[in-house]
């Protein structure tokens, strides 16, 4: 299975990359299946649900959220309509939406999404990730009831979304991690076949403080007082993200390859 991910997708000029770019790239690569983290697309915080109808009609299968998945007030209702849109697996027991999904791919195969918050210098306390996470894999083991599995692990600290890797070696096609905004370089093939890479960056205009503007953070980490709101980056963007190839029999990752797309940060994809 040929599956690409791209990282959090950040306000006007993030999606206006994912429409102009998206439709080229699952042609030209011959993707299966499509996952976007949208929880910036709006104004940099949340996902509304005119923007979600934007991203998904741009070629998407699944969009991820994050720690901002209610920021905007109408996914509390649009999520429960719209199964595409993953909130996270551990955000609250009360939460609407659902943490994770099967997909439907090409010749009958199947895909397992899921995301979890971390809870290292995170803002709130989230439920403990491994153990929400441990009963979705288990109960839908790759090579049998799933031909791939895919985790967008939403965190800060770099140190928990390896841990995450690991733990989930075997049991998962791809962990990738997201928040940062800020892309790694460590993309790998875990010992158990699974693939990883500890943030896949953003999808946003890369001249700027992880997406944003660059005056008003300056000027707060200067003088330690806010003057004005946060605005996202509106130059060209850079489409951010992993591809991975998979072995449908087992699951497991074949090919992983670092995906950086127009903006500042171009490079060749796979």
């Amino acid at each position: 299975m040929r599956i690409l991910f791209l990282g959090d997708v950040m306000g006007r000029s993030g999606r206006t990359a994912v429409v102009e770019k998206l439709p080229k790239l699952r042609a030209d690569w011959g993707l299966d299946f499509v996952v976007l983290n949208g929880e910036n697309a709006s104004q940099g915080a949340g996902l509304t649900a005119e923007h979600a109808k934007v991203l998904l009609g741009a070629g998407a299968d699944c969009l991820t959220l994050g720690d901002h998945a209610f920021d905007q007030k109408d996914m509390m209702s649009f999520i429960e309509q719209e199964p595409r849109i993953i909130r996270p697996l551990n955000f609250s027991k009360v939460a609407p939406g659902r943490g994770f999904r099967i997909f439907d791919v090409t010749q009958g195969r199947k895909i397992l999404v899921t995301q979890v918050l971390g809870q290292v210098f995170m803002k709130r306390p989230f439920d403990d990730p491994f153990s929400a996470l441990e009963a979705v894999l288990k109960t839908h083991r790759m090579g049998a009831a799933v031909q791939a599995a895919l985790v967008d692990v939403h965190a800060e600290a770099t140190s928990e979304k390896m841990a995450m890797g690991h733990w989930c070696d075997g049991q998962a096609s791809l962990v990738v991690g997201t928040h940062t905004h800020v892309p790694t370089a460590d993309h790998q093939i875990l010992t158990g076949g699974t693939g990883y890479l500890s943030d896949a960056g953003m999808c946003g205009d890369y001249n700027s403080v992880i997406g944003m503007e660059k005056l008003e953070p300056l000027k707060r980490f200067i003088t330690g007082m806010a003057s004005a709101r946060f605005e996202p980056a509106g130059g060209p963007a850079t489409l951010s993200g992993v591809y991975v190839e998979t072995d449908d029999k087992t699951g497991r990752a074949l090919r992983i390859v670092p995906v950086r797309q127009g903006g500042r940060l171009e490079q060749a994809g796979p």
